[in-house]
């Protein structure tokens, strides 16, 4: 994402793309668990908010994870997965990999990126991005946040039947569910670690601290995944909240965001913290890292490719 030297190759937009969305599906393979684990986390109150039901079900992190795992079985931190995966390609690839080619646009092709273009660039590839990919994040979080029902009949019984149903039962406008809090909450996110990455890799590459490779696109990435979560944290929660209730518990958004408030306290906006940093900057770590490599590797056989003798 920083300007390339006169003596590397240049991947193109075709394959940042392509690379942003195969990096995305690795990262989610490998840290879904801990993201099924946040939204358990998330969703917990609500119950208690509604009809006054009592007890914590989730404590922390790795005791989610083990509670959902006694009770339900392994796979159950796998819910949701395809369309997880569906999300990445459609998500990452645009929010991600058209970063650069808008972040060149807005600076008219020059290579010095002010904070505000490169601001503007995040926030428009992750509009973009939700607007596309918004159903499967609607069904994502549906599978995430089901408990196996004790009669063993299911909310769906698979991805595409989650995609019918919804459409079925809530109109097409279900598959879009919470897509405004979801566009917020993205173009914080994709500003946060998009920029954040950009700029402490840059920094990183101006003083001479790490050549371009691993450890420094590591660093780059924990910080990324760390600023991400302070920012986007409540809105993440609120999103969560209001794709999985069922229709009419929430008139809006920002109804959810004021139900929280008065019925949990503020702290409610930041459920689920320490999943969503684990995930968060787990995450960017292994997308970040996988990006680059992808990037780099592609590029070079393209470059064969093109120019076998």
């Amino acid at each position: 994402m920083v300007g390339i030297k006169p003596t590397e190759l240049a991947p193109t937009a075709t394959i940042k793309f392509f690379g942003a969305g195969t990096a995305g599906c690795i990262a989610d393979l490998i840290t879904f668990p801990l993201d099924t684990a946040k939204v358990r986390l998330q969703i917990q109150g609500e119950a208690k908010a509604v009809d006054g039901a009592k007890g914590v079900k989730y404590r922390g992190v790795f005791g989610t994870i083990a509670t959902m795992v006694r009770t339900e079985g392994p796979r159950s931190l796998y819910n949701g997965l395809v369309a997880g995966l569906q999300r990445q390609m459609s998500f990452a690839s645009v929010r991600i990999g058209l970063y650069d080619s808008m972040k060149q646009f807005y600076t008219r092709g020059s290579e010095n990126a002010s904070i505000v273009s490169r601001l503007m660039a995040g926030c428009t590839t992750g509009a973009m991005a939700v607007a596309i990919a918004q159903p499967t994040d609607v069904v994502k979080v549906r599978f995430q946040a089901q408990v196996r029902p004790a009669d063993g009949v299911k909310r769906y019984n698979g991805t595409m039947d989650a995609y019918r149903t919804i459409a079925r039962d809530e109109g097409i406008r279900g598959l879009w569910k919470g897509c405004m809090p979801n566009i917020t909450r993205n173009a914080i996110v994709n500003c946060a670690e998009l920029v954040t990455y950009d700029i402490i890799k840059e920094l990183i590459l101006k003083y001479d601290l790490m050549t371009d490779n691993l450890p420094c696109h590591f660093t780059a990435a924990f910080g990324a995944g760390w600023c991400t979560t302070i920012v986007a944290s409540p809105v993440d929660v609120v999103k969560t909240r209001f794709m999985n209730s069922t229709p009419g518990q929430y008139s809006n958004a920002v109804n959810c965001a004021v139900t929280m408030l008065t019925k949990e306290g503020p702290t409610a906006f930041y459920k689920g913290f320490m999943p969503s940093f684990l995930r968060l900057g787990s995450w960017n770590i292994v997308m970040f890292v996988s990006y680059e490599q992808i990037k780099r590797a592609m590029t070079i056989a393209q470059q064969s490719w093109e120019s076998p003798f």
